[in-house]
């Protein structure tokens, strides 16, 4: 039995994919939004509705792979949808909506098999881990920011800002991975460890305090996405 999510904005979920249905999976219905990504499981096969909406199923497509999420997308679609999609979807498959329980099957052993989706892969492949960020003498550097992971410091504009740990951590951990979004769930994960019982609130209140150190001049460093999470937005040398 596979875990399966649909993110779907019918009123009817069962008139997205009806072979579905007939098969044993368990199958978790989400409204089509970006919040809904934060209440997927780690480990599912996700299938998202465009036979309506191409826009916003492409919008959701570019969000998971902006947070760094590894679920595989497969593409629910009418035969009118086939003329639009293509590599930069990012997509592990696609299916017609009225495809047998057979093929369904089919599609969803050959994802499992693929495992995450080749654009996830690559980006996965590509982008460097927290350690790998961390230059050998411990400097952090973007733009005004400074951060020493060795001594646990960090500063603006040459002017120490007096951090907690946790505040250093998740400061120290954004700022290793610039542009990238990620959920709060992430951070929580990342920052405060799989030991950690608090909820997804911590991360708010942590991200309120930061910004409040940082300053109205540097706050904007951390920008929010909305329904999804945070990322770390470097300052543009360029205009400074």
């Amino acid at each position: 039995m596979t875990d399966l999510t649909l993110l779907t904005a019918a009123e009817d979920p069962a008139s997205v994919l009806p072979s579905l249905a007939l098969l044993s999976h368990r199958v978790r219905v989400l409204p089509m939004d970006a919040g809904s990504l934060v209440k997927m499981p780690e480990y599912t096969i996700l299938f998202l509705d465009a036979r309506d909406d191409l826009a916003t199923a492409k919008t959701l497509c570019k969000v998971i792979h902006a947070s760094g999420l590894s679920v595989p997308i497969i593409l629910v679609l009418t035969e009118g949808g086939f003329t639009v999609i293509n590599s930069e979807w990012g997509i592990s498959d696609l299916i017609l909506s009225s495809a047998s329980p057979a093929e369904v099957e089919a599609r969803l052993r050959l994802v499992s098999e693929r495992g995450v989706h080749g654009i996830v892969a690559t980006n996965a492949a590509t982008t460097p881990t927290a350690e790998e960020n961390e230059p050998a003498d411990g400097h952090i550097t973007s733009g005004d920011l400074v951060i020493d992971t060795n001594g646990y410091t960090a500063s603006l504009g040459g002017k120490p800002i007096d951090l907690a740990y946790k505040e250093f951590e998740l400061l120290k951990y954004l700022v290793q991975h610039p542009g990238r979004v990620f959920t709060r769930a992430q951070l929580l994960q990342e920052v405060w460890g799989y030991d950690y019982y608090g909820g997804t609130r911590t991360v708010d209140v942590h991200i309120r305090r930061l910004r409040a150190k940082l300053g109205s001049e540097y706050e904007h460093l951390i920008g929010t996405v909305r329904n999804v999470g945070y990322r770390f937005d470097p300052p543009d040398e360029n205009n400074e």
